[in-house]
């Protein structure tokens, strides 16, 4: 049975928590990813940054609405949310909107449970890690490359 390190893409394309936006979109239109992995300087994965983290960045903010009750004003919305609304709206670097609870997978587990992560959490793509290290990625296209092969 073939497992991650047998279809990875080995050593792929990172950016790093520093660098900005608007130098990973590039990355992800040039090269049609739907991710990238976020790694520090010892190649240690931190994060992902999505399209859809990107999308959502252009997502309308909800105004906070009130309660008023005789003197007090009441949040009908919470104002943490709001304010993570508004951050993500002016983020700068990829460390202001990459996720950071990132599944990760090992370099030997089968091409099977990589389809069932990626169908049943909606994934396009999982990185694969080795005692912390990124080592490769594994995308919608890797499998499907596997079945032509």
């Amino acid at each position: 049975m073939k497992t991650a390190q047998d279809i990875m893409t080995k050593n792929p394309i990172c950016v790093s928590p520093e660098t900005k936006i608007i130098d990973a979109v590039k990355i992800l239109l040039d090269k049609h990813f739907n991710g990238l992995p976020v790694v520090d300087e010892e190649n240690k994965l931190v994060g992902i940054l999505t399209q859809s983290d990107l999308v959502a960045q252009h997502q309308k903010i909800e105004l906070p609405s009130y309660f008023f009750v005789l003197d007090a004003a009441i949040p009908m919305y919470s104002p943490a949310k709001f304010e993570a609304n508004v951050a993500r709206m002016n983020a700068e670097t990829v460390q202001d909107l990459m996720k950071t609870d990132v599944l990760t997978l090992r370099p030997d587990t089968p091409v099977d449970v990589l389809a069932s992560y990626m169908m049943d959490n909606k994934y396009y793509s999982l990185p694969i890690v080795d005692k912390g290290i990124l080592v490769g990625i594994v995308g919608k296209e890797d499998i499907l490359r596997m079945v032509i092969s």
